[in-house]
């Protein structure tokens, strides 16, 4: 049913419309409760299913506890399309770009020696903990600003209403976070932007910024890391920016890197010797918690996105689409 209704402009609308008419209830209902009432739903939903799986193999149990798994899955995946699913088939962002090229290697050098010179900059200016790694000195004014730089996106881009609700929520799962590779998710059951609070402070503001975007109504993951950009680059919080400038500077190394490795090594040689630092606490944090969890998160991502129309969890290209035709 939902497959065919992707293929129906109509009917698309009328999912974006619902979304735009529940989104800031349920964020400002949820925003109430300071803990992740997502993740607690994530877990009775888990605990349910495993009672019920285990009683299947008990002979007088098992037709009706099967008829509730049954009757579970579908409640969820029902409302899971009718809350968010939908908006992956929305018009894309690039269709609403004046230009519509393809990126190509040799001006992501350009936008990358520019974003090398915008993070050295930037990253002169902000604090650092006793090893000379960035620190993030007030989590709630990013938060903050984030918000205000919602009613600042570019109309032709985004004309979603902004509700301006803080619900950003650190995520009940985070020490498991840390060895999944996932930094950052959307709840679109209560429209809470989840976060792992133990991350870098070089990842942290930047996934704030791109889970607020899925807040808007951004579903696809590239779109909402270019709409998160958007909301970071031009911010006076000087750790937002930093921490979107030095995404957007990985991007475009990572972009460039299977073309011109010499270029992209001679860049990280170019960092100053705070990103050097940064980048080596990342590469740490990585190295730490990599793992089977992280190889099945990032199986089972690609997977996700995939099965919605988006490219896999490690491309570059379709965040270049938008930047590098954004940015002409």
């Amino acid at each position: 049913m939902f497959f065919g209704f992707s293929t129906l402009k109509p009917v698309i609308s009328f999912f974006e419309y619902c979304f735009e008419l529940q989104k800031g209830t349920h964020q400002l209902l949820f925003s109430l409760v300071p803990f992740s009432v997502g993740d607690l739903l994530y877990i009775l939903v888990f605990f349910f299913l495993i009672y019920h799986i285990i009683k299947c193999f008990k002979k007088e149990n098992r037709r009706k506890s099967a008829v509730r798994i049954f009757m579970a899955v579908n409640i969820f995946y029902f409302g899971y399309q009718v809350f968010w699913g939908m908006l992956y088939f929305q018009t894309p962002v690039l269709k609403k770009l004046a230009s519509q090229e393809k990126p190509t290697v040799g001006r992501a050098k350009v936008l990358a020696l520019r974003y090398l010179e915008r993070c050295k900059a930037t990253r002169d200016s902000l604090k650092e903990d006793k090893g000379g790694v960035f620190m993030i000195t007030d989590r709630k004014a990013i938060q903050c600003e984030i918000l205000s730089q919602q009613s600042k996106l570019p109309y032709f881009i985004s004309g979603k209403k902004v509700p301006a609700v803080n619900s950003f929520k650190p995520s009940l799962f985070g020490n498991i976070m840390s060895y999944t590779g996932i930094l950052g998710y959307y709840n679109p059951f209560t429209a809470e932007a989840q976060y792992n609070s133990a991350l870098p402070s070089t990842y942290l503001p930047f996934t704030l910024a791109h889970e607020s975007s899925h807040q808007l109504g951004f579903a696809r993951e590239q779109e909402a890391n270019f709409v998160g950009y958007l909301l970071g680059i031009h911010s006076k919080n000087t750790e937002l920016r930093y921490s979107t400038e030095y995404f957007t500077l990985k991007s475009l190394l990572g972009f460039i890197l299977d073309e011109d490795p010499a270029f992209v090594k001679a860049v990280l040689d170019q960092y100053s010797p705070a990103m050097k630092r940064d980048r080596n606490y990342e590469k740490t944090f990585v190295l730490k918690h990599q793992g089977i969890l992280d190889d099945f998160f990032a199986f089972t991502n690609n997977l996700f996105l995939k099965s919605n129309q988006q490219e896999g969890s490690v491309t570059y290209s379709y965040f270049m689409d938008l930047l590098q035709n954004y940015e002409k």
